[in-house]
């Protein structure tokens, strides 16, 4: 995977891209990446990449023109056909399978913008993706790029060491990832569950499952409406809710 941010800032992302996993992804050659100042891209004299907005308004909005160019110019150097993604509050909310979409991808572009918004014939003509982390107004795009960038990237193939790591992940199958425990077996009074000591693999994954279930139903039930429930499941998902009602009546 190949990807270019178009950024006013690139300084921001060398804290994220050269530690941790990312770095280590990098040194396995799993993506490569460049920054892609649009400011080099103006055709004006004095680099602006913002104006006012027609109708008035508060704040600058980015011209069309110089990120039009940069994304046309990181194109042609590739053979491959990029999805482009602008961040944006306006997007739709990034989640843990748009990542894993993504990560099917060979070459993602970031638009990280800046000011009050967007000439609106980028979102129209330019994007392919236009996407938020959360319901709130950051200052810039960089931030939300970089959680992407890490959601995405990690999934990539050996990045983690471990392929099955991501799959278990909390949302990659539609549910909460389960407890863990590790030594000691005992720390101050508290235990771990005798199942995990058990060397019992089918009690085991059994139990995390279970655990799995019971996490989203008490923390994202929401999450419960989209996915298509085994017959274990319900049973699980049932007995929870008479005991939930059974305290609620208590």
């Amino acid at each position: 995977m190949h990807i270019d941010v178009l950024t006013l800032f690139p300084e921001m992302f060398e804290g994220v891209l050269q530690s941790s996993i990312l770095k280590r992804a990098q040194e396995q050659s799993a993506f490569s990446y460049q920054y892609v100042n649009f400011r080099d891209y103006t055709e004006n004299k004095h680099n602006k990449v913002d104006d006012y907005p027609y109708g008035g308004g508060a704040g600058l909005v980015l011209t069309p023109q110089p990120i039009f160019d940069a994304v046309e110019h990181v194109q042609q150097q590739r053979a491959s056909k990029p999805r482009v993604i602008l961040l944006s509050p306006q997007g739709s909310t990034f989640t843990q399978q748009k990542a894993e979409e993504l990560a099917e991808e060979d070459h993602l572009i970031f638009i990280c913008g800046h000011y009050e918004g967007y000439d609106e014939r980028i979102r129209q003509h330019l994007v392919t993706d236009e996407l938020s982390i959360g319901d709130y107004v950051l200052t810039g795009g960089e931030l939300g790029a970089m959680v992407m960038m890490d959601a995405v990237i990690r999934l990539l193939p050996g990045v983690l060491g471990n392929d099955q790591s991501a799959s278990l992940d909390s949302f990659s199958n539609g549910l909460l990832e389960h407890p863990h425990y590790t030594r000691p077996a005992d720390f101050r009074g508290w235990t771990v569950p005798d199942v995990l000591r058990s060397g019992n693999h089918a009690k085991i994954d059994e139990w995390r499952h279970y655990q799995s279930v019971k996490r989203t139903f008490e923390r994202r039930s929401d999450l419960l409406l989209n996915r298509s429930l085994t017959e274990q499941e319900n049973e699980w998902l049932q007995k929870l809710e008479n005991h939930k009602h059974d305290l609620d009546d208590g």
